[in-house]
């Protein structure tokens, strides 16, 4: 208690006078003003120097309130046939909503989407928008008004066209309703739709988190393999704005234009690879396979002209992707396999340049046992031959007959492998492409391989193989890029023929597609007589019957079926390779179905091609205009102007499609097609027309044509005017 009265006194002696409480408390103010005085100047210092405030900082804020900046997309590249014609180019597409909130009006107006309207609003979308259920947007749009929300998106209603979307505008107006909305996005057309989907790709819709802005990417083959390539750079307008954020006129602080992406030109040619499409899906629905593939190569550059593969993908609809069988894989380049007995003509090839092959040479085929395996023929069980020759070997597959050159070979044929590019890269330039495997090293797998089993390959592994019997002797690297181009500056990037080896010599190339040509030839020893043909040239084939090797051990039952073709034989132009995985019959009509009329209209254009090639050139020819859209009359008219002879097929009234496209040249006189919107055109009088003239016709209508001889027309199948119903067409040809 004597300590707290001690307290008490002091502070009591310490407060003498009110006066004296007052100026102490001025004391106090005032050095507590200076201190924060001092303070706020070391702040604002502080931020003057730094300029930040709580880690923002205030230049961008203050460019954020005073300036603007706006976006400025790029155009994506776009990817091109050989010929010019788009295979993937930008577009511009848009998301469906309605807004259901009924403060959303106009004054009097509503702009909202009323209830009573629901059934009339969903009608015009599913008649817009086929893909779009009319139940399915019903059940959304009262849901969501039962809900109370502001809006809804529509299901299924997410890339719409510019055409749908003026269809549903149309009909909002005529039906005096409101409520339908639109919101635009970037998106990427495949005007042909599944066009070798698997090389090509396709691009999809992203979100830049740093821009919050929409691009382009690359998914899949080519849209993704060069997507740098193909996206250009975005540009950027920088402005001044307004206390209401609207730009000011003539404030334009800093522009970076675009930059556009780069065009890449494939070496596809659409004339060929439109038709593979329609030839594997005939040839896909009569099948239950695992997979199918065609591929097409031109002999003398190595080029791809035309491939494809099933199960495929639409890359505008997306239509395929989900299915249970889909393969995301390019199998051209990204499927390892044991090819079969197509590998015997590099074999034979080989033992003709070591001395180990006579075509002549007798053996007895059947079986042969080596170290502590036992090799037999396809034929064994239901009874080999009695003998056959070397060449015979070769046309009636006999794996007895290969091993038999492998002996002699020994190590050169492994070195051959080597040469002939397996175990290797062919560096195409798509993702995901395989080396292959080489074969174990023991005697029984090197043998296998001289028969095209217990060594791994891709597709284009085979090609670059088969290029080298085809092109006498020198091997092409396969191509599937023709050029790069930059619109902003013309430059070009453009690829040449790579010669990437020579592993067998001119002689052996040509003494091989000669014994090949035994296979389609050969009624007794060729093991697809008469299965493969082109009107008027010599089809060399080799047939190919694999075992499928999973988990170490073969597979019973099942085989890859594959055969490789290249025509003419004496010089070829083309080459050809197909396989089909696991069907489950074997069907020896599938693979003919798509090869025979594939090369019969590669042959063709070829013959039209170098026709065109040996014309005048382009300065003396007549530049076609584009005559889509316009009244059949007026175009007729204008081509005749031109100097051109038009040809007018059907009754409709505005033209579609014309044979030769805008921008290129024709011989005065020369013929201009024009196809009608008529449902079912006229066959044309096309009496005394050229073999060129008439495969553009057959190219116009999608029908396949045939020819019996040579020269000009002299009987069509079809009468002159009458409706063309049938999905072929013959013409009787004759020398002037």
């Amino acid at each position: 208690m004597r300590m707290i009265e001690k307290i008490r006194q002091y502070f009591k002696k310490k407060n003498l006078s009110a006066r004296n409480n007052r100026k102490k408390v001025g004391i106090i103010l005032f050095a507590t003003s200076i201190g924060l005085f001092f303070l706020f100047v070391a702040r604002l210092s502080y931020i003057v120097v730094v300029g930040d405030v709580a880690g923002e900082s205030l230049e961008t804020q203050t460019k954020n309130l005073y300036q603007g900046s706006e976006v400025v997309k790029a155009k994506r590249g776009t990817i091109y046939d050989r010929n010019g014609e788009a295979i993937a180019e930008d577009a511009t597409s848009y998301s469906l909503y309605a807004v259901l909130s009924k403060a959303y009006t106009n004054g009097d107006e509503k702009l909202y989407a009323e209830e009573k309207n629901f059934d009339k609003l969903a009608e015009i979308i599913s008649d817009a928008v086929g893909d779009v259920d009319k139940k399915e947007t019903l059940k959304v749009l009262k849901e969501g008004a039962q809900e109370n929300q502001y809006q809804v998106d529509i299901p299924n209603a997410k890339s719409i066209s510019l055409q749908q979307r003026e269809k549903i505008e149309n009909a909002m107006n005529e039906q005096n309703v409101a409520g339908l909305y639109f919101t635009e996005h970037p998106s990427r057309i495949y005007p042909n739709g599944v066009f070798s989907s698997h090389f090509i790709g396709y691009a999809d819709v992203q979100n830049d988190e740093e821009t919050d802005q929409e691009s382009l990417v690359g998914r899949m083959g080519i849209e993704e393999d060069y997507n740098d390539i193909l996206k250009g750079k975005d540009g950027k307008i920088i402005y001044q704005k307004d206390n209401y954020q609207n730009p000011l006129p003539g404030t334009v602080a800093e522009s970076q234009s675009a930059v556009d992406g780069k065009d890449i030109y494939t070496t596809l040619d659409n004339r060929l690879q439109s038709y593979l499409e329609t030839l594997m899906d005939q040839a896909w629905k009569d099948i239950d396979a695992q997979d199918l593939t065609a591929v097409l190569m031109d002999a003398k550059s190595g080029e791809i002209v035309s491939m494809s593969q099933r199960p495929t993908f639409n890359p505008e609809t997306k239509k395929g992707i989900n299915d249970d069988d889909f393969v995301w894989s390019n199998l051209f380049v990204e499927d390892n396999y044991e090819p079969g007995s197509t590998m015997k003509t590099m074999t034979v090839a080989s033992a003709i340049d070591n001395g180990a092959f006579d075509p002549e040479e007798t053996y007895k085929p059947g079986e042969t046992k080596l170290a502590d395996a036992t090799i037999r023929d396809w034929d064994y069980e239901r009874g080999s031959k009695p003998s056959l020759t070397m060449r015979q070997a070769l046309s009636w597959s006999s794996n007895v007959g290969m091993v038999k050159l492998e002996q002699r070979m020994k190590d050169s044929w492994q070195r051959s492998l080597q040469e002939f590019g397996f175990g290797r890269s062919t560096h195409s330039g798509l993702s995901g492409e395989k080396s292959g495997t080489l074969p174990e090293d023991n005697v029984v797998s090197h043998a296998m391989t001289a028969f095209g089993q217990a060594i791994g390959v891709t597709q284009f592994q085979m090609l670059q193989a088969f290029s080298s019997i085809s092109n006498d002797g020198a091997m092409l690297k396969p191509q599937v890029i023709d050029k790069i181009v930059d619109e902003t500056n013309d430059d070009e990037i453009v690829n040449q023929p790579e010669v990437v080896g020579h592993p067998v010599s001119e002689k052996a190339a040509k003494d091989v597609r000669k014994y090949m040509r035994d296979t389609v030839e050969s009624e007794e020893y060729g093991t697809a007589y008469d299965q493969y043909k082109v009107p008027n040239e010599h089809v060399s084939a080799k047939t190919g019957t694999a075992q499928i090797s999973q988990n170490g051990s073969y597979l019973q039952g099942d085989y890859l079926y594959s055969v490789v073709l290249m025509t003419p034989s004496e010089d070829p132009q083309y080459v050809m390779y197909l396989t089909m995985n696991q069907p489950e019959q074997e069907d020896t009509e599938v693979l003919p179905s798509i090869a025979n009329p594939l090369l019969e209209r590669a042959m063709d254009l070829n013959e039209v091609d170098e026709s065109e090639d040996n014309q005048e050139t382009s300065s003396e020819r007549v530049r076609v205009e584009d005559y889509r859209n316009l009244e059949a009359d007026a175009a007729a008219s204008d081509v005749q102007k031109k100097g051109l002879t038009p040809v007018v097929i059907g009754d409709g009234n505005k033209v579609v499609q014309q044979s030769v496209d805008n921008g290129e040249r024709l011989m005065s006189s020369e013929k201009l097609l024009l196809l009608t919107n008529d449902k079912t055109p006229m066959m044309p009088d096309v009496s005394g027309w050229s073999k060129a003239d008439l495969v553009k016709l057959g190219d116009l209508l999608d029908v396949d044509v045939s020819f019996e001889g040579e020269g000009y027309c002299v009987e069509q199948s079809v009468e002159p005017y009458a409706e063309i119903s049938d999905n072929k067409l013959h013409f009787d040809l004759e020398e002037d």
